[in-house]
């Protein structure tokens, strides 16, 4: 019975992406909330990705922990002691959707890896075209969506002190906190 409960719900939600164009979010944060726009229509996979993290929980409690003022604020996969969580398998690079690394957007974080984008995330503080399709990679990194308020939360972040610490740049010398995600 339960399986059967999981699979209808699958197919609703599935359905549901489908028939919406976007499906809008809001970040809590420590620094106050983040409201998001997601592109269903152009980045399906990658939605569906970040959707299955939300759904999950696995955003709560998380930090950004890589911030660069005039660049982008990454967050999505670390604890505030720095821990890396465990994550789902990588999703498909969809840089070729036309979505452009522009001040506000939302893309996924990677490796030199194209399709190694798992969890983290980060939200371009400027325009970045240097991150779009093809890129200095022929890739480019994912964007999946955009901030449609907040963006002085975005600001407020991306002014946040940052030091060196566990081997890692431009950590936060206080945790801004990812308090939850949640579907609007």
């Amino acid at each position: 019975m339960k399986k059967l409960l999981l699979t209808l719900l699958s197919f609703f939600f599935a359905a549901t992406l489908q028939a919406a164009d976007s499906v809008d979010l809001v970040m809590e944060t420590s620094e106050g909330d983040i409201t998001l726009r997601l592109n269903t229509e152009k980045a399906p996979k990658t939605v569906a990705n970040f959707l299955r993290y939300v759904d999950e929980g696995f955003y709560d409690s998380t930090i950004f922990h890589r911030v660069i003022p005039g660049f982008m604020i990454q967050g999505g996969g670390l604890t505030p002691d720095l821990a890396k969580k465990p994550t789902h398998s990588p999703v498909e690079n969809e840089a070729k959707n036309g979505l452009k690394n522009m001040r506000g957007s939302i893309a996924m974080a990677r490796t030199r890896d194209p399709h190694s984008a798992t969890s983290q995330f980060f939200i371009n503080h400027r325009d970045n075209p240097n991150l779009d399709y093809p890129s200095f990679d022929g890739w480019g990194y994912a964007v999946f969506g955009k901030v449609i308020d907040g963006m002085d939360v975005v600001d407020a972040i991306a002014r946040a002190p940052t030091a060196h610490r566990n081997g890692r740049a431009d950590v936060p010398v206080e945790p801004v906190i990812i308090e939850k995600i949640r579907r609007r």
